[in-house]
Protein backbone atom coordinates (compact mmCIF):
# COMPACT_ATOMS: atom_id res chain seq x y z
CA UNK A 1 0.00 0.00 0.00
CA UNK A 2 1.39 3.54 -1.01
CA UNK A 3 0.79 6.82 0.83
CA UNK A 4 -1.45 7.75 -2.32
CA UNK A 5 -3.95 4.48 -1.35
CA UNK A 6 -3.64 5.34 2.54
CA UNK A 7 -7.20 5.47 4.52
CA UNK A 8 -8.32 8.00 6.10
CA UNK A 9 -6.74 9.21 9.17
CA UNK A 10 -9.64 7.67 11.56
CA UNK A 11 -9.73 4.33 9.99
CA UNK A 12 -6.68 1.20 10.67
CA UNK A 13 -5.68 -0.25 6.81
CA UNK A 14 -5.67 -3.78 6.50
CA UNK A 15 -2.33 -4.37 7.06
CA UNK A 16 -2.59 -2.31 10.12
CA UNK A 17 -5.12 -4.09 11.04
CA UNK A 18 -3.56 -7.50 10.57
CA UNK A 19 -0.31 -6.53 12.45
CA UNK A 20 -2.46 -5.55 15.39
CA UNK A 21 -4.32 -8.82 15.34
CA UNK A 22 -0.73 -10.35 15.47
CA UNK A 23 0.93 -8.42 18.04
CA UNK A 24 -1.97 -8.09 20.75
CA UNK A 25 -2.65 -12.00 19.93
CA UNK A 26 1.06 -12.87 20.80
CA UNK A 27 1.05 -10.56 24.09
CA UNK A 28 -1.52 -12.11 25.31
CA UNK A 29 -0.04 -15.38 24.77
CA UNK A 30 3.10 -14.21 26.61
CA UNK A 31 1.13 -13.32 29.62
CA UNK A 32 -0.34 -16.67 29.14
CA UNK A 33 2.91 -18.34 29.37
CA UNK A 34 4.01 -16.20 32.74
CA UNK A 35 0.57 -17.31 34.49
CA UNK A 36 1.10 -21.03 33.65
CA UNK A 37 4.79 -20.81 34.60
CA UNK A 38 3.57 -20.04 38.57
CA UNK A 39 0.61 -21.68 38.43
CA UNK A 40 -1.54 -18.87 38.29
CA UNK A 41 -4.90 -17.93 36.58
CA UNK A 42 -6.82 -15.18 35.84
CA UNK A 43 -10.24 -13.76 34.88
CA UNK A 44 -12.53 -13.69 31.91
CA UNK A 45 -12.65 -16.80 29.64
CA UNK A 46 -8.87 -17.41 29.18
CA UNK A 47 -9.34 -17.86 33.27
CA UNK A 48 -11.93 -20.25 33.02
CA UNK A 49 -10.16 -21.96 30.07
CA UNK A 50 -6.75 -22.07 32.46
CA UNK A 51 -8.50 -23.71 35.41
CA UNK A 52 -10.33 -25.88 32.80
CA UNK A 53 -6.97 -26.88 31.97
CA UNK A 54 -5.27 -27.21 35.28
CA UNK A 55 -8.11 -29.82 36.42
CA UNK A 56 -8.62 -31.87 32.87
CA UNK A 57 -5.47 -31.84 31.91
CA UNK A 58 -6.74 -30.44 27.96
CA UNK A 59 -4.58 -27.93 26.59
CA UNK A 60 -5.34 -23.95 27.22
CA UNK A 61 -5.84 -23.63 23.06
CA UNK A 62 -8.08 -25.90 23.02
CA UNK A 63 -10.16 -25.23 25.56
CA UNK A 64 -10.10 -21.31 24.96
CA UNK A 65 -11.33 -22.30 21.69
CA UNK A 66 -13.64 -24.14 22.43
CA UNK A 67 -15.46 -22.20 24.98
CA UNK A 68 -15.66 -19.23 22.70
CA UNK A 69 -17.85 -20.17 19.92
CA UNK A 70 -21.50 -19.66 21.87
CA UNK A 71 -20.36 -15.77 22.06
CA UNK A 72 -19.99 -15.16 18.01
CA UNK A 73 -23.57 -15.54 18.05
CA UNK A 74 -23.61 -12.58 20.39
CA UNK A 75 -20.96 -10.50 18.05
CA UNK A 76 -22.92 -11.18 14.62
CA UNK A 77 -26.30 -10.26 16.18
CA UNK A 78 -25.33 -6.99 18.21
CA UNK A 79 -21.49 -5.98 16.71
CA UNK A 80 -21.46 -7.21 12.96
CA UNK A 81 -19.66 -9.65 10.63
CA UNK A 82 -16.58 -7.81 10.43
CA UNK A 83 -15.70 -7.91 14.32
CA UNK A 84 -17.16 -11.52 14.72
CA UNK A 85 -14.35 -12.86 12.10
CA UNK A 86 -11.79 -10.38 12.79
CA UNK A 87 -12.61 -11.78 16.83
CA UNK A 88 -12.26 -15.27 15.36
CA UNK A 89 -9.25 -15.01 13.73
CA UNK A 90 -7.84 -13.42 16.90
CA UNK A 91 -9.21 -16.68 18.68
CA UNK A 92 -7.69 -18.78 16.55
CA UNK A 93 -4.33 -16.98 16.67
CA UNK A 94 -3.84 -16.82 20.49
CA UNK A 95 -4.75 -20.60 20.60
CA UNK A 96 -2.20 -20.96 18.01
CA UNK A 97 0.54 -19.71 19.72
CA UNK A 98 -0.38 -20.86 23.45
CA UNK A 99 0.44 -23.75 21.93
CA UNK A 100 3.08 -23.21 19.78
CA UNK A 101 5.41 -20.40 21.85
CA UNK A 102 6.52 -23.12 24.97
CA UNK A 103 8.67 -25.10 22.07
CA UNK A 104 10.62 -21.73 21.29
CA UNK A 105 10.35 -19.67 24.24
CA UNK A 106 11.14 -21.14 27.43
CA UNK A 107 10.57 -19.59 30.86
CA UNK A 108 12.23 -20.37 34.64
CA UNK A 109 10.00 -20.57 37.69
CA UNK A 110 9.31 -17.11 38.15
CA UNK A 111 8.27 -15.21 41.29
CA UNK A 112 4.38 -15.61 41.51
CA UNK A 113 3.59 -11.80 42.36
CA UNK A 114 6.10 -10.91 38.81
CA UNK A 115 4.30 -13.23 37.08
CA UNK A 116 1.26 -11.79 37.78
CA UNK A 117 2.35 -8.04 37.26
CA UNK A 118 3.33 -9.10 33.83
CA UNK A 119 0.95 -10.92 32.81
CA UNK A 120 -1.69 -8.15 34.02
CA UNK A 121 0.53 -5.62 31.67
CA UNK A 122 1.19 -8.01 28.97
CA UNK A 123 -2.36 -9.12 28.88
CA UNK A 124 -3.65 -5.74 28.88
CA UNK A 125 -1.63 -4.20 26.10
CA UNK A 126 -3.02 -7.52 24.48
CA UNK A 127 -6.25 -6.10 24.51
CA UNK A 128 -6.31 -2.42 23.67
CA UNK A 129 -4.23 -3.27 20.66
CA UNK A 130 -7.05 -5.55 19.74
CA UNK A 131 -9.65 -3.48 21.02
CA UNK A 132 -8.55 -0.73 18.65
CA UNK A 133 -8.55 -2.86 15.44
CA UNK A 134 -12.07 -3.54 16.08
CA UNK A 135 -11.28 -7.35 17.81
CA UNK A 136 -11.13 -8.92 20.97
CA UNK A 137 -10.46 -12.02 22.05
CA UNK A 138 -14.31 -13.64 22.21
CA UNK A 139 -16.14 -14.43 25.57
CA UNK A 140 -16.49 -11.45 28.04
CA UNK A 141 -14.59 -9.42 25.50
CA UNK A 142 -17.45 -9.88 23.28
CA UNK A 143 -19.96 -8.61 26.24
CA UNK A 144 -17.71 -5.67 27.35
CA UNK A 145 -17.18 -3.92 23.81
CA UNK A 146 -20.75 -3.57 23.37
CA UNK A 147 -22.17 -2.69 26.50
CA UNK A 148 -19.40 0.08 26.35
CA UNK A 149 -20.60 1.27 23.15
CA UNK A 150 -24.25 1.05 23.55
CA UNK A 151 -24.64 1.64 27.34
CA UNK A 152 -21.94 3.46 27.81
CA UNK A 153 -20.82 1.49 30.56
CA UNK A 154 -16.47 1.22 30.46
CA UNK A 155 -15.56 -2.14 29.18
CA UNK A 156 -12.60 -3.02 32.06
CA UNK A 157 -15.39 -2.57 34.24
CA UNK A 158 -17.51 -5.13 32.78
CA UNK A 159 -14.70 -7.16 32.68
CA UNK A 160 -13.49 -6.86 36.27
CA UNK A 161 -16.83 -7.73 37.29
CA UNK A 162 -16.71 -11.36 34.99
CA UNK A 163 -13.38 -11.66 36.73
CA UNK A 164 -14.58 -11.99 40.57
CA UNK A 165 -16.90 -14.49 39.47
CA UNK A 166 -13.99 -16.45 38.14
CA UNK A 167 -11.82 -16.33 41.01
CA UNK A 168 -14.38 -16.82 43.65
CA UNK A 169 -15.29 -20.18 41.46
CA UNK A 170 -12.05 -20.51 41.73
CA UNK A 171 -11.21 -20.13 45.74
CA UNK A 172 -12.81 -23.94 45.77
CA UNK A 173 -10.05 -25.33 43.40
CA UNK A 174 -6.91 -23.37 44.52
CA UNK A 175 -4.96 -22.33 47.38
CA UNK A 176 -6.31 -18.79 48.50
CA UNK A 177 -3.01 -17.18 48.22
CA UNK A 178 -2.56 -18.19 44.47
CA UNK A 179 -6.15 -16.76 44.02
CA UNK A 180 -4.80 -13.60 45.50
CA UNK A 181 -2.22 -12.90 43.79
CA UNK A 182 -3.63 -14.02 40.63
CA UNK A 183 -5.99 -11.31 41.12
CA UNK A 184 -3.67 -8.69 41.28
CA UNK A 185 -2.67 -9.83 37.66
CA UNK A 186 -6.68 -9.33 36.78
CA UNK A 187 -6.67 -5.76 38.75
CA UNK A 188 -3.64 -4.70 36.51
CA UNK A 189 -5.33 -5.88 33.25
CA UNK A 190 -8.80 -4.62 33.72
CA UNK A 191 -7.25 -0.43 35.25
CA UNK A 192 -5.12 -0.86 31.75
CA UNK A 193 -8.14 -1.13 29.79
CA UNK A 194 -10.94 1.26 31.86
CA UNK A 195 -8.02 4.31 31.82
CA UNK A 196 -6.89 3.93 28.15
CA UNK A 197 -9.37 2.40 25.82
CA UNK A 198 -12.33 4.62 25.92
CA UNK A 199 -14.08 6.21 22.56
CA UNK A 200 -14.04 9.71 23.44
CA UNK A 201 -10.16 9.20 23.77
CA UNK A 202 -9.15 7.14 21.14
CA UNK A 203 -11.36 7.35 17.22
CA UNK A 204 -9.92 5.64 14.92
CA UNK A 205 -11.92 2.53 13.44
CA UNK A 206 -11.04 -1.02 11.68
Amino acid sequence: MTLLTLPPADRHSLWEDVLGLLVGTCLMALAVMFLKASGLITGQIAGLSLITSYVSGWTFGAVFFVLNLPFYLLAIRQIGWRFTLKTFVAVGLMSAQTELLPGLLRLEPVHPAVSAVLAGVLSGLGLIVLFRHGATLGGVGIVALWLQDTRGIPAGTVQLGFDLAVFTLALAIFDWQVVAVSLLGAVILNLMVTINHRRDRYVARS
